[in-house]
């Protein structure tokens, strides 16, 4: 491999005279030897990985791309060196050049080499670690040619680290297919990532070497994590043991130690042990943030006998303090330092400084899936996942999530019922939450998971705290609200105790199921008690919108939902997959939502594929799709209530339910009786040629022009085109479909070699019919980036009309090429649609249509 400045093959392969790739050039990282991953749509679609070596970037075509998945080994074509410079090129080479097609820079960021880079590549063996905005962790390339090849075969692959994960969960080049110079996911890094965190030496005198000197504040307020839908996809991240315990904020200020709850109370004088503790680590100026827990038998955290220390007032001295983090150290404010940081100055102290009760908590270098999985098996609460890059925030944050092995979560108590034995015991707890108003809803009530003795001290407690009436707001009172009992047996109290609380799921009625008691809390405030809702962090469907929330990992369904089945072929012509179709429509849920949102849809659901049988369904029978919404039923009185799909979690889902396309009412829900849209579905009949189809949208278009009306041009995903004519919606539907019937009958009347104004096979031979009827009410007609159930799975997409003669089909893009096409998109050519409401006034004059009625 030629290094230095060897770059003539990449020049003698080129025409700088006619394509905008740099000739030379680009200066070496003075910090960190650099990436690139470009994505090239050249004559076949591929990826360029490029690692920045001696003044060169030594280069291989991969065709499939990178995958996270250790198992799978992608081919990598070595091909010439590119010069530096050509890590920011995006934009299209010219037709008949070297590598004809466009590229964008799919990702870039810093690499390390594991050894020597040399050796590694002379030996053809190359082992190195990536802190890319996509690719992350070690990977290795190895040279797998026999000799006597005209390009040199390598292969690429993930290894097993924290990073790694299997190909059926996440597949990056489909989650994140854009550019990251267009759309950034998390700023690159300007230094090596090898630079050391700040050292703190085992004499606590030292101060670290990062953070602002300041005056230790008198209160720091714990960042508190948000609970997560699953394991985040974009970004590196850090993975801790969910411990079962009281958050609690150690201040430590010249001798004088203070242990804060989230509450804001001062816990001190009740574990003296670990003050005691404390006290011995020689800190003058720091705050420490962690959790305090009792160990089990088992070697777990163990709820109740931590609650049972403090309520008895014994084994107090078995309490340990496991610290994660130090927003403020010896003088130093380190909160707008990275974690990863902050927590190697940690890790530092504690090597030489732990004590039998006060232990650093180390995070693991696992899968993330796997170590959750663990975490589960052992019965503890799950795992706590930290951006390695983020500072430290006094709020909750999605840098910090919970992922935990079942529903749990605090509640407020505002009642109980007594035992129908009328002993001293509690017979269960009323439960409930403050909802967005602050007002305190009922969820439901818990009655199992104490012993008797709990049970009789839950009681002890409750009783000092009855009220006269229900706490809960109204509507919440009605007997029989919680569980089967006699109605008046409720005991109200005041809403101050909180219940720790597992349990099965939420129901439609917003209750808890199944609820089983972990232990009472009197460690943060009832007024900040909540419904905990998962949120789906580093969701390839949204990766557009972390890009414009400046956020990395912030997406909107990127912890992919979980797919059954999902080897099951459901085009045999293709070899898609359910899974391949789930993971299509978590791509595009960016770009398909805007279409669906406010307006009935009917799904077709084709469980056995698209050979099999299909069904339409069009209103909400119980289909438990999660995310899905059921209009008003009053939109369509006589029938059931219609279905609309308007978030990425009831996208996903219903492709999960075996929904392959989603076809939409020309009206929103807010006027269901007035059209925003007139369509027109071009279907070229027996022995039409594409190019009649090509020209009857011409004709279509000029039609509509000349009565004053602009048209959006898509593909049918079919056979034929659509073309889409936005509305003011002033007109009901019989109007709408009565001029658009009266169109077709004039280009009928006026081209009858091409147009025929009846559907039906026998009519349209050689000709096209343009389909006014989806124009009725309750007519549909497939959404733009919807998938058809036929071979092919091909997909409705919007275009220009510009790039009208260019196409060769109306399913040109399908299932497995329609998100790399729009991921090269650099114009929306719909973007001037949503902003058109036309009026029919004046184009039903001009056209002669008398409006019935």
């Amino acid at each position: 491999m030629a290094k230095g400045g060897a770059l003539s093959t990449y020049k003698s392969k080129r025409n700088f005279a006619v394509t905008t790739e740099p000739a030379e050039g680009g200066r070496p990282s003075p910090h960190a030897l650099t990436f690139v991953v470009q994505k090239h749509a050249a004559s076949r679609l591929h990826y360029d990985f490029r690692l920045e070596l001696d003044g060169v970037m030594v280069s291989w075509a991969v065709p499939k791309g990178p995958s996270f998945d250790p198992k799978e080994k992608r081919m990598a074509i070595h091909v010439e060196d590119h010069p530096i410079s050509y890590s920011s090129f995006e934009g299209t080479i010219p037709p008949k050049q070297y590598g004809a097609g466009t590229v964008i820079v799919w990702d870039n960021g810093t690499w390390e080499p594991v050894g020597d880079p040399r050796a590694g590549l002379a030996v053809g063996k190359l082992v190195f670690r990536l802190h890319g905005q996509k690719l992350e962790g070690l990977w290795e390339l190895v040279n797998i040619a026999k000799g006597g090849e005209r390009q040199e075969p390598w292969i690429l692959f993930k290894k097993k680290d924290e990073h790694a994960r299997a190909h059926a969960d996440y597949d990056v080049v489909t989650a994140l297919p854009d550019s990251v110079i267009a759309m950034p996911l998390k700023k690159a890094r300007s230094r090596a990532p090898t630079s050391a965190a700040p050292k703190v030496a085992a004499t606590p005198s030292r101060s670290p070497a990062a953070g602002r000197k300041t005056a230790l504040p008198a209160e720091i307020k714990p960042q508190l994590a948000t609970l997560a839908a699953g394991v985040p996809s974009v970004g590196e991240w850090l993975y801790e043991i969910k411990f079962d315990g009281y958050r609690l904020m150690a201040r430590l200020d010249k001798g004088k130690i203070a242990l804060v709850t989230r509450g804001g109370h001062d816990w001190a004088a009740k574990m003296p042990s670990l003050v005691s503790e404390l006290g011995t680590l020689g800190l003058r100026a720091s705050f420490l943030d962690g959790e305090i827990v009792v160990l089990g038998s088992s070697g777990a955290p163990d709820f109740n006998a931590l609650q049972n220390a403090f309520d008895r007032g014994r084994d107090t001295d078995r309490i340990v303090f496991f610290v994660f983090d130090a927003p403020f150290f010896e003088g130093h404010d380190l909160r707008q330092v990275p974690l990863v940081e902050r927590r190697k100055l940690l890790r530092d102290f504690f090597a030489a400084k732990a004590t039998a009760h006060v232990r650093f908590s180390a995070d693991f270098e696992a899968d993330p899936t796997s170590l959750l999985r663990s975490a589960c098996r052992m019965q503890m609460e799950g795992v706590i996942a930290k951006r390695a890059d983020a500072p430290y925030v006094s709020r909750r944050s999605e840098t910090w999530l919970k992922l935990k092995c079942k529903l749990r979560q605090e509640f407020v108590i505002g009642g109980y019922t007594e035992r129908t034995d009328e002993t001293a015991q509690v017979g269960s707890l009323l439960l409930g939450i403050h909802d967005a108003a602050g007002k305190l809803v009922s969820v439901g009530s818990v009655g199992t998971g104490w012993s008797a003795e709990e049970a009789s001290d839950i009681k002890q407690k409750l009783m000092p705290l009855a009220a006269a009436g229900s706490p809960f707001d109204k509507g919440d009172t009605k007997p029989g609200r919680w569980s089967k009992r006699k109605a008046g047996s409720e005991r109200w109290v005041k809403p101050q105790l909180l219940a720790e609380v597992s349990f099965a799921e939420w129901t439609p009625d917003d209750q808890i199921r199944h609820a089983s008691f972990i232990g009472l809390r009197d460690d943060k405030p009832a007024r900040v008690i909540v419904r905990e809702r998962p949120k789906a962090i580093g969701a390839p469907a949204a990766a557009a919108s972390a890009a414009a929330d400046k956020k990395a990992g912030t997406s909107a369904s990127g912890a992919s939902i979980k797919v059954s089945h999902g080897e099951r072929v459901i085009d045999a012509s293709t070899g898609v997959t359910k899974l391949d179709l789930v993971r299509y429509y978590e791509s595009v849920a960016e770009f398909i939502l805007p279409h669906l949102k406010g307006r009935p849809c009917s799904l077709v659901r084709g469980p056995t594929g698209v050979t099999g049988g299909l069904f339409f369904q069009k209103h909400g029978e119980k289909i438990g799709i999660p995310g899905i919404t059921e209009l008003p039923a009053s939109l369509w009185p006589g029938h059931a209530a219609l279905l609309e799909i308007g978030n990425a979690k009831a996208l996903a889902a219903a492709a999960q339910m075996n929904v392959i396309e989603f076809h939409t009412w020309n009206s929103s829900a807010r006027a269901i009786d007035k059209p925003d849209r007139m369509v027109f579905d071009l279907d070229p009949g027996e022995g039409t040629g594409w190019e009649h189809v090509q020209e009857a949208a011409t004709l279509v278009r000029a039609m509509l022009e000349a009565l004053g009306l602009e048209a959006w041009l898509k593909t049918s995903g079919g056979k034929g085109l659509h073309v889409v004519v936005p509305l003011a919606p002033r007109y009901d539907y019989d109007t709408v479909k009565g001029f658009s019937q009266a169109i077709v009958q004039h280009l009928a009347r006026t081209i009858p070699s091409r147009f025929v104004a009846k559907s039906g096979p026998g009519n349209r031979v050689g000709k096209l019919f343009v389909d006014y009827l989806r124009n009725g009410h309750g007519a549909t007609t497939a959404a733009a980036f919807s998938a058809r159930a036929r071979p092919g799975m091909g997909v409705s997409i919007p275009i220009a009309w510009d790039d009208l003669g260019a196409l060769k089909s109306g399913a040109q893009w399908n299932v497995r090429t329609a998100r790399e096409h729009l991921s090269f998109q650099t114009v929306d050519p719909w973007a001037g649609y949503w902003k058109r409401r036309q009026a029919m006034t004046e184009p039903m004059k001009r056209l002669g249509f008398q409006r019935r009625g």
